[in-house]
């Protein structure tokens, strides 16, 4: 069925690649934190334990507002750890990094989903996408939050 929702065809398609984008590195940001929410050590374990797991959850929250996003504006949503790779500007980490350097990946990967969902806001805003603009408004938020408590932490 036709969709007609005041968005001009080639316009979602732009909009839904850059939040396939958005999606990617989302998922791959979640990835991370989740490995290092099982492999951190060392005197600040409890603690980064828990603030890892609490981040991993919101992420996880994360991905299914964006992934909704893409299908209501009638294209398939990326859900391969393939096309996540493709597209994902985070890349995985090899091996266990120390705490704090894990602090100073998130931190890096919080800020780049942030520049991406910003560069996706600007397609949204001229196709008047009011919705993609609010769920990118609010990932840019809690990204940037994160990056800041995160810092904070390194300090």
């Amino acid at each position: 069925m036709k969709i007609d929702i005041g968005i001009e065809t080639n316009a979602r398609e732009q909009i839904a690649a850059g939040l396939s984008r958005v999606l990617a590195d989302t998922y791959t940001l979640y990835l991370k934190t989740h490995n290092f929410h099982w492999n951190v050590t060392g005197r600040m374990f409890q603690t980064l334990h828990l603030m890892f797991e609490t981040h991993y959850n919101e992420l996880a929250l994360a991905v299914d507002l964006v992934a909704e996003r893409i299908r209501a504006l009638g294209l398939p949503a990326p859900a391969t750890y393939k096309k996540f790779a493709e597209l994902s500007t985070i890349k995985e980490e090899e091996g266990v990094p120390r705490a704090e350097d894990m602090i100073r990946l998130l931190v890096e990967g919080h800020e780049t989903v942030a520049r991406t969902a910003r560069q996706v806001f600007k397609a949204a805003e001229g196709a008047n996408d009011q919705p993609t603009c609010d769920l990118l408004t609010q990932r840019m938020q809690v990204h940037e939050k994160t990056a800041w408590m995160l810092r904070s932490l390194l300090d």
